[in-house]
């Protein structure tokens, strides 16, 4: 792939519970316009775009009279396939990578590997609301962001106890570990099999 080529992403879905559009650009500046509703999460995924260095347009609206678990979920799923989208074949690309994220007294790890096998570790024991959203809910953004994706993430809180400060530093460090993952080292598929998944 050129390194001049632009890589970007854009899904749109509509379900009986939510509806959402994603726009995602790899070769970005770190811009975010997101409304899903949930503003923690708005928040959350302004952190991911500015770390990576992609520019993350999402929109939507959900069901939040129930809860928000729909509305988070989608999201992960909108934001995981847009990925996929952007990453095309994915020729080239470093493939894995990891960061740590501080945010005050809390310490996070993500280690990410876009090689098209969706697996989620997840070990952050966040219970108890941030605004209107119980922090519980915020895994299902990250297995369906994993799945759609196509990526394995190990996700782990190593200390913290500022709910808010904990949540943060996961999705700083995710963005961080995609900005390298994604960035295009080489040619061909990076795999030893020669095809990935």
């Amino acid at each position: 792939m050129s390194g001049a080529a632009v890589r970007l992403g854009r899904v749109e879905r509509v379900s009986n519970e939510t509806r959402f559009l994603c726009e995602l650009r790899l070769e970005g500046a770190g811009r975010a316009e997101v409304a899903t509703g949930v503003s923690f999460l708005d928040h959350m995924l302004e952190q991911v775009a500015r770390y990576a260095g992609l520019d993350l347009r999402l929109e939507g609206t959900g069901d939040l009279q129930v809860d928000a678990h729909h509305t988070v979920e989608d999201a992960g799923i909108v934001v995981g396939r847009a990925l996929a989208e952007a990453l095309g074949d994915r020729a080239g690309i470093t493939r894995f990578a990891h960061a740590y994220a501080p945010l005050d007294e809390s310490l996070a790890r993500v280690v990410v590997d876009l090689g098209r096998r969706p697996y989620l570790s997840y070990h952050v024991p966040l219970e108890g609301p941030v605004g209107a959203l119980d922090l519980e809910t915020l895994e299902e953004w990250w297995r369906a962001f994993s799945i759609h994706a196509g990526a394995t993430l190990h996700v782990d809180l190593i200390r913290g106890r500022n709910r808010h400060h904990a949540a943060e530093a996961c999705f700083k460090a995710l963005g961080l570990a995609l900005r390298q993952a994604v960035a295009v080292t080489g040619e061909g598929v990076p795999s030893s099999k020669g095809l990935l998944g």
